[in-house]
């Protein structure tokens, strides 16, 4: 969370920080600010508005500078407010941005004040910049390097000193950073979308780097203060669904994109052969004899739904982890454990913390599914399947999960027909049901209308049930996190079978609930379960297969996806419940696609 721009050229490096912040504000907007070197003390102007906002302070103030640094804030330490947003100065010398957290900031504090620092922020930031300070002594990259090797946390920052024009220091661990050179001007950034247009060569920086930069150069030195060179990469960055065209929202428009995304993400694929994988065999998959998932939100339920698909497809047994909860506790592991890390932003850190502490316990068959070719997570696995989704940029995650569901259902399919449980014409059926998904996703999709007159109902409504089960309980799960994003309603999810046992209590006609009822083998149950709702008043709003002989009656909405889709069903189901999450968010005039209190990219534990 929380977005770093920063350039050093030889022109007026203010508008290329403004659009910078604009492409990584989906990252965190509770404030934002830039700050730029000039003659005798920095400058800088910060709000806790949005990126437009300061856009329009900076031309009324006339700031400009050819070394500057921007931020936009998820707030971590501190409130949201001017004067805990960055960027964070030190005696007007040392101006700092920061994305991570300090965990040893209290006695770093305590340290400083016994120097006479002075705080004047919430901010463990504020604790970056005076240590910066204590150590300077005009070499900025020297401070820099003895500063960090006093932090226990994950950062990213960037720094400048006003004694230094030209020059620019940046140092990462645990928190995403990449530099981008170009003939004359360097950059940084917390993501390398926020470059695109000004370079298209980056260097993609390691745990422990620290990074100097002067305009057209810069050299790179590692966590043992050794120069290093990391590999450039050419990567053309596009900007291709930045446009909102006939939409409102980002997240409608992503909704609806997820027929064209689930064809990319399947591409060109006619088999179900390793090499679907990036950097699989045969080999990869052969001594696999569990499935470790690890992910958290959106990227979790997607593990939960996949986790019956490896069951029942490929015979294995499976663990799905919140990656969050899963290095905290011992562990009893298998060394034919393949770990399959899911996140649609590859830098989640609890993501990344948990694989790394997987490979650290000698698990080293990694295959990582992500939405972002060149991330952390994708670089640091043996092998990666890179989704189709595109540019995601509403907060509330769509297309980025029922592509991981694909990505998901491919990798189970995969490991069956290599173990032996899919025989070929068992692969031809799931290829060509895979081939009409998006089709069946586009006859969903155009059912808003009535999706529009549930919300309408539900949205008066403060909180909600949503029921499933099997593979359709993760579903629920999903569906009730959306309500809870972007409408602001208390939502739970319950396995159907658990009303009973406690849940009950609370189904009044002051509680909608929303079903996802497949044609499948717990139809029966499920409809036993729905009455229980029914008999003590519930209102219950059902996303039905056809032929379930479910229909409309008093208490008793059914909207129907279309013909039972097997082992896939559960991606037609979420279609209705992102599209009702989004319309209830609609009626309640909710900020849908930044909503309070969150960002899309958690880079913090």
């Amino acid at each position: 969370m929380c977005g770093i721009v920063g350039a050093v050229s030889q022109r007026n490096v203010v508008p290329m920080l403004i659009e910078g912040l604009r492409r990584l504000e989906y990252r965190g907007y509770d404030s934002c600010g830039v700050a730029v070197h000039r003659a005798g003390m920095p400058r800088r102007a910060r709000c806790t508005a949005r990126v437009n906002s300061l856009a329009r302070t900076i031309s009324d103030i006339h700031l400009e500078g050819s070394l500057g640094i921007a931020h936009t804030r998820w707030a971590t330490h501190g409130a949201p407010a001017t004067e805990n947003a960055h960027p964070i100065f030190s005696r007007d010398l040392i101006a700092i941005v920061h994305n991570g957290i300090i965990e040893n900031h209290e006695s770093l504090k305590a340290i400083l004040t016994a120097q006479g620092y002075e705080f004047q922020t919430e901010t463990d930031t504020e604790v970056i910049a005076h240590l910066v300070h204590s150590f300077y002594d005009g070499d900025l990259l020297s401070a820099v390097i003895r500063a960090t090797r006093m932090f226990r946390g994950a950062y990213a920052i960037a720094a400048f000193s006003n004694d230094e024009p030209g020059r620019m220091v940046g140092a990462r661990d645990g928190s995403s950073l990449v530099a981008g050179i170009g003939e004359t001007e360097a950059f940084l950034a917390s993501d390398a979308i926020a470059l695109a247009g000004y370079t298209n060569r980056f260097i993609f920086l390691e745990d422990g780097d620290v990074v100097d930069l002067t305009p057209g150069n810069l050299i790179t030195w590692d966590r043992n203060g050794r120069s290093v060179k990391r590999p450039d990469r050419m990567i053309a960055q596009s900007l291709e669904g930045a446009s909102l065209g006939s939409f409102s929202h980002y997240m409608q428009k992503e909704i609806f994109e997820q027929p064209l995304a689930i064809a990319r993400t399947l591409g060109e694929i006619d088999a179900l052969t390793p090499s679907i994988f990036n950097g699989a065999d045969r080999s990869t998959f052969e001594s696999v004899g569990k499935v470790l998932l690890l992910g958290c939100g959106t990227s979790h339920h997607a593990g939960l739904v996949a986790q019956q698909w490896f069951e029942t497809i490929a015979r294995l047994p499976v663990q799905v982890e919140i990656a969050s909860e899963f290095r905290y506790r011992d562990q009893c592991h298998d060394p034919r454990t393949l770990v399959v890390p899911v996140s649609q932003s590859g830098e989640t850190a609890d993501t990344l913390a948990a694989l790394k502490y997987a490979q650290m316990m000698g698990l080293d068959n990694t295959l990582a599914i992500g939405n972002v070719a060149n991330s952390a997570m994708m670089r640091t696995t043996r092998s990666a399947f890179l989704t189709g989704a595109g540019m995601e940029i509403g907060v509330a995650s769509t297309k980025a999960f029922t592509t991981q569901l694909i990505a998901l259902f491919l990798l189970a399919a995969t490991l069956g027909r290599v173990r032996g449980t899919v025989p070929s014409q068992q692969e031809s059926a799931y290829l060509q049901q895979l081939q009409d998904l998006p089709i069946a996703c586009r006859a969903v999709l155009a059912q808003e209308p009535q999706i529009i007159a549930w919300a309408s109902e539900i949205s008066q409504h403060e909180n909600a049930f949503y029921l499933g089960r099997g593979a359709h309980y993760p579903i629920a799960m999903e569906g009730a996190l959306k309500l809870k994003e972007i409408a602001y309603i208390h939502a739970e999810a319950y396995a159907a079978g658990e009303l009973k046992h406690g849940p009950l209590a609370l189904v009044t006609p002051e509680m909608p609930t929303i079903v996802s009822a497949p044609n499948d083998a717990l139809l029966d149950k499920l409809k036993s379960n729905m009455q229980e709702v029914r008999a003590r008043g519930g209102q219950l709003f059902v996303i039905a297969d056809s032929g379930t002989g479910l229909s409309c009656a008093n208490g008793l909405r059914v909207l129907e996806t279309g013909a039972y889709f097997g082992l896939l069903s559960p991606i037609l189901h979420v279609l209705p419940m992102q599209l009702l999450a989004y319309h209830c968010a609609c009626a309640r005039q909710t900020d849908i696609d930044k909503p309070r209190n969150l960002a899309k990219s958690v880079t913090v534990e």
